[in-house]
């Protein structure tokens, strides 16, 4: 009696460790599983963000062509008459609207210095051998800004490529209609490729004559 005793103990523990390795079998597989769902959500979580990056980077792309384009039109195209007439009463408020809301501190030395903001770069006479560099290249500079940068005494682009800060915040000050383009508009990095013989995507336009009448460039 005591021996079928001893035998039904055996099987009884045989069936407690059969269930228990049973159930970490189950609970791996729904583990695993679980942790698969969520490493699977997580990729996918990432491409969806890449993707709207990428998407805003596009829109962006076509934002800045799509200014170009305009400005190109309303500086370089907006001749005759009715041109002319259509320029200012565009351009002016638009002008107008983007210097007051840039901040006028362009130093940011916590005085509002006017025209005397930072510090006045070196500036030239004339161009060095006659002939300036198409400051044209530099997107956000057209005609009309090209020949302000001119009066100020800019004309090459290893002048604007070695603005300090301080001097970019001079040169924001004091481009009339146009304040605060420099800082902007990146005028200094451009000028910086653009002086060693590099391209920018807006020169190479410029230079097929995509952007500005070539009569005009």
């Amino acid at each position: 009696m005591f021996r079928n005793w001893g035998f039904l103990v055996g099987e009884i523990w045989i069936l407690i460790l059969l269930a228990a390795l049973l159930g970490l079998f189950v609970g791996w597989l729904i583990w695993g599983g679980r942790r698969n769902a969520v490493a699977d959500g997580t990729g996918t979580e990432v491409r969806k963000l890449r993707a709207d990056l990428e998407t805003c980077h596009a829109t962006t792309r076509e934002k800045d062509d799509l200014i170009g384009r305009l400005e190109a039109r309303l500086e370089g195209r907006g001749t005759g008459a009715a041109g002319g007439d259509v320029k200012r009463a565009v351009s002016a408020p638009a002008a107008g609207a983007a210097e007051k809301a840039v901040d006028p501190d362009f130093d940011r030395d916590g005085v509002d210095e006017g025209l005397n903001e930072g510090v006045k770069p070196v500036t030239l006479d004339a161009p060095r051998g006659g002939k300036g560099d198409n400051l044209k290249k530099i997107k956000g500079v057209g005609p009309k800004l090209e020949q302000l940068c001119n009066r100020l005494g800019f004309w090459h682009f290893d002048q604007i490529a070695n603005w300090s800060d301080d001097e970019k915040a001079w040169v924001d000050a004091n481009l009339e209609g146009f304040k605060g383009r420099v800082t902007r508009d990146d005028w200094v990095e451009q000028a910086k490729l653009l002086s060693e013989g590099g391209k920018t995507e807006f020169s190479k336009r410029v230079e097929a004559g995509d952007v500005y009448d070539k009569d005009k460039s």
